[in-house]
């Protein structure tokens, strides 16, 4: 990430400027709820949205699948990368997550067969839920709660009172009490990219 008025790179899994006047500084970046899906499935769930137009005035071609679409269908990296690790394949698809500084992969393959997990981080009980046809993945905070997949998209159930909760971007809702567990910030990324600054990650596994 480039910003224009300290004109400094930022790591975008590490939140830290690497490059500019603001180069170790100290400064880290929060790390925000962000859903990469399908175009069908968010104008579902957001018939209001607004688009940027991809004609942008610029040489380069965004039409989808179009910038890196060879990078994507490639078993190869595009630049070497180290230290690599062999519990994942290179370029797996992990949603990852770091709690009160411990770090965690989820590979998006196994969290789809489930749809959703619930799990336990540096002591926060959290959920996921997971799409690999579309690399969505969003994590909440559970509490005490543990959930099970609903009858749609946007809905979960809650295991013990059997209760349909309702799935939001920035929380997980019950419709009938109120309550409300708030989203978590990770990233989906590729494994050797998560391993080479989190070399002390957890994986999950079933």
């Amino acid at each position: 990430m480039y910003d224009q008025q300290t004109e400094s790179l930022w790591h975008n899994l590490t939140g830290e400027p690497v490059v500019g006047s603001l180069a170790r500084s100290g400064i880290k970046l929060k790390v925000l709820p962000v859903t990469i899906t399908t175009w069908e499935n968010w104008l579902r769930d957001h018939p209001d949205t607004v688009v940027l137009d991809i004609n942008t005035g610029y040489e380069r071609d965004y039409t989808p699948g179009k910038p890196y679409g060879n990078y994507f269908a490639s078993p190869d990296t595009m630049f070497p990368a180290s230290p690599r690790d062999q519990r994942l394949p290179p370029k797996t698809y992990v949603f990852a997550l770091q709690l009160n500084g411990q770090p965690k992969a989820y590979p998006l393959e196994m969290l789809s067969k489930k749809g959703v997990i619930n799990d336990t981080l540096a002591g926060v009980n959290l959920t996921i839920l997971a799409d690999a046809t579309t690399r969505t993945a969003r994590a909440y905070e559970r509490r005490g709660h543990s959930f099970a997949p609903g009858g749609t998209p946007t809905t979960v159930v809650e295991q013990k009172s059997g209760e349909v909760w309702q799935v939001q971007e920035e929380h997980l809702v019950n419709p009938h009490g109120g309550e409300r567990l708030p989203r978590l910030g990770g990233h989906v990324s590729y494994w050797f990219g998560w391993y080479a600054f989190y070399p002390k990650t957890e994986v999950y596994t079933e």
